[in-house]
């Protein structure tokens, strides 16, 4: 009889990298951002062998595979996963962490690490990165063995995606990569024992709160990204519908209302519009839901909206009494409050209230846009989102930097869905847009992405025009230049005396460096151009870049001056050049 050969009991044997790859795929993930180096190696190589199962785009720096992950993760919902090495690799990451921590976006980051044996002896390109990272991530973990590997990974998707969503990091030092086990059947988290994501709807709370709404004479609701991570965007319209209370968005919380919507209030902020800041401080009952009282949203907390009780909804229990004090704290899901709530509540009409608003913009109207409107002079800012609005389809996702060009996107880009605004909310980050448009894109093929940039952010990531270029990206970009670091140049011109002190910048020929790249790009300082280059732009098949020259000295109003309240809004440049005095 024949004797069968024994099997090498190494063909069982699995490296922590490929268990590392199995655990990626087993969480549904099947695009990675990244850029590989030496303590992460034997990742890339076990990566060579899974072409059919993930897809890697290779970026041109780690910031722009942190952003692409933030990108990817907001247009689609899901955990946005970028891999880097140790040392610069990692420490190359914080900037996006810090954004994703702030803005409540689920990534998850995988970096390499020394070997365990040389940890602490500053071996080259070691870095502390748990320590590093700790204040912006939800939880980071090292691993220096190849049996942690699966669990550190499956608590690090479980963390990132649930209740309060935040990035997460996982270093894994290069043994542990290296090392061949019997690989564990990898089993998704379900729940942890010092962890509960999603706290249990109070029904006292849902009542409190719903007695409150009932009496009151002139409710705002304030929506936030909560309403959207939490899918509570219908609740949130059913439950605006039954009670007839007007809604405003946050920055982040554009799209959770339609903007068309004849409740929908406005923006909030800083630069949002007039009356949905002015009536805060009017209004006899707030329902702030899935927001945190951001300080671009209150102005100055002293005067913030005195004469209100305040209900405040949100899933994350240390927001609650943080900045402002709440009469009935919902501790709860926001698509869970609204839905209880809606059931609680009794349908209203606030007509009158709902008039005020109407008579604010039509004082914003007066003032800002027939300003706006005049089609004299350089081009504006404006007209170049009023065009864009007026011919990109409703589903299309607009990715913005930070700065001027971001506030006037967010005024004027009707948001008619959730996540189709994307940008850099708490943290300001400039840079942002490029890589984050490009995480949008492959997140949603098939939906049109276009990045809104100004000249100085744009700079700072530019070098993704590559990734576009590798790897056929359909990403469009408008790029607004104003040859200034503009929004600093206006605090410059409304608080410093017009004092422009190192905001004007010499720039390189853009259309070049696009076309260097094999992208489509033109250039144009007309506004009779507009109409037919964003239709260009809008139908070209990969991706296109658009320059348009604006304004230099343009300005985004109104405006709530750095420590003033919120009814306090600048409307227009006031007569004389001379410093506001806010304090």
């Amino acid at each position: 009889m024949d004797v069968l050969p024994m099997k090498n009991k190494d063909e069982y044997l699995l490296s922590g990298a490929e268990i590392l790859l199995q655990g990626l795929v087993a969480e549904g993930v099947d695009t990675l951002f990244g850029y590989p180096g030496g303590a992460i190696m034997p990742v890339y190589d076990a990566l060579y062998d899974y072409n059919d199962r993930l897809r890697h785009i290779l970026v041109r720096h780690e910031q722009g595979a942190v952003h692409a992950a933030q990108g990817y993760a907001r247009a689609s919902g899901r955990v946005g996963v970028a891999l880097a090495t140790s040392g610069p690799g990692a420490t190359n990451l914080i900037t996006g962490l810090a954004d994703a921590m702030i803005d409540s976006t689920p990534i998850v980051c995988i970096t390499g690490q020394v070997f365990a044996h040389l940890l602490g002896t500053d071996a080259f390109q070691e870095i502390d990165v748990v320590n590093t990272t700790n204040p912006v991530t939800k939880w980071n973990v090292q691993v220096t063995e190849a049996a942690d590997i699966v669990p550190a990974l499956s608590k690090a998707f479980f963390i990132a995606r649930t209740g309060r969503p935040g990035p997460v990091l996982v270093d894994i030092t290069k043994n542990a990569q290296n090392e061949r086990i019997t690989p564990p059947e990898y089993r998704p988290c379900r729940s942890l024992r010092t962890y509960s994501p999603k706290p249990e709807l109070q029904p006292s709370q849902v009542l409190a709160a719903a007695a409150l709404i009932n009496e009151a004479k002139r409710p705002y609701l304030l929506a936030g990204q909560g309403v959207i991570l939490s899918g509570g965007t219908d609740a949130l319209r059913a439950f605006a519908e039954k009670t007839g209370i007007p809604v405003a968005c946050t920055l982040l919380g554009l799209g959770a209302f339609p903007t068309g919507h004849p409740l929908y209030a406005g923006f909030l902020g800083m630069h949002g519009n007039y009356a949905a800041n002015v009536n805060t401080n009017v209004c006899d009952l707030i329902i702030a839901v899935g927001m945190r009282f951001d300080d671009r949203v209150t102005g100055n907390v002293a005067t913030y909206a005195r004469q209100a009780r305040i209900i405040h909804v949100d899933i994350d229990k240390a927001e609650i009494n943080k900045i402002v004090r709440a009469d009935v704290a919902v501790h709860a899901d926001a698509r869970e409050a609204l839905e209880a709530l809606t059931a609680q509540c009794l349908p209203n009409r606030h007509d009158e209230w709902l008039s005020s608003f109407r008579q604010l913009s039509e004082v914003e109207d007066a003032k800002v846009m027939r300003q706006e409107a005049l089609r004299d002079g350089p081009v504006r800012m404006t007209e170049v989102v009023h065009d864009l609005f007026r011919q990109a389809p409703e589903n299309t996702i607009i990715v913005t930097d930070v700065g001027q060009h971001q506030m006037v996107t967010s005024r004027y880009f009707g948001f008619l869905r959730p996540r189709t605004h994307i940008t850099s909310g708490g943290a300001g980050t400039m840079g942002f847009a490029l890589p984050a448009a490009i995480g949008a894109a492959l997140a949603m093929p098939g939906t049109p992405v276009v990045a809104v940039v100004g000249d100085g952010g744009f700079q700072m990531t530019m070098q993704e025009l590559g990734t576009i270029m590798q790897y056929r990206i359909p990403v469009k970009i408008v790029l607004l230049n104003n040859s200034f670091l503009g929004m600093v140049r206006q605090w410059q011109q409304l608080f410093h005396g017009a004092r422009y002190s190192f905001t004007e910048i010499e720039n390189p020929d853009f259309v070049q460096v696009a076309r260097a790249y094999n992208i489509p790009a033109t250039r144009i300082d007309q506004r009779e151009e507009l109409p037919d280059v964003i239709q260009d732009l809008l139908a070209a098949e990969g991706p296109f870049f658009l320059e348009v020259v604006v304004a230099k000295e343009d300005n985004v109003f109104p405006m709530v001056p750095a420590g003033a309240g919120v009814a306090d809004m600048l409307l227009e440049l006031p007569v004389t050049r001379a410093p506001i005095q806010t304090e």
